[in-house]
């Protein structure tokens, strides 16, 4: 086999077919269609098992108050997906490798939770913030 430098940078392809198109449109095919009709078809069904199970994944170990957070958590299971997928693309960058894209999806929803635990269990959610065994003058400066 006659290989060259250049050969990495030939676009994979599968009987003729670029794989470059059908790594395009499979991130497509993950995203629900808006449509009205009472008969579905083979994609939106396959859509909707995929959303219900991930669904059903994620809220297996919480209990019913924490259901309202079922939309959120889908929803960023589902892009995240989606952004990592398009990182299996040649020649294009995967967001999720860089700091700051993480910081900015996980800050707000690590400050959410933060704040929902205190208004509802401050006690048990400053617990959290503390090793365990925590001298009790060091208290307000740890959690600070």
């Amino acid at each position: 086999m006659n290989l060259n430098f250049f050969d990495q940078f030939s676009s994979p392809s599968l009987l003729g077919i670029p794989l470059i198109l059908i790594s395009m449109t499979f991130p497509a095919l993950l995203l629900p269609s808006l449509d009205n009709r009472w008969i579905t078809n083979r994609l939106s069904t396959l859509q909707l098992w995929f959303i219900n199970l991930v669904t059903k994944q994620l809220m297996m170990p919480l209990d019913k108050k924490g259901h309202k957070w079922a939309l959120i958590l889908t929803s960023l299971m589902i892009f995240l997906l989606l952004i990592n997928l398009l990182g299996l693309l040649p020649y294009t960058f995967t967001p999720t490798t860089q700091l700051s894209m993480n910081l900015a999806l996980a800050f707000p929803l690590w400050l959410a939770t933060l704040l929902t635990g205190l208004r509802n269990q401050p006690s048990a959610s400053l617990g959290h913030l503390l090793p365990e065994g925590t001298p009790t003058p060091l208290i307000p400066a740890l959690i600070l």
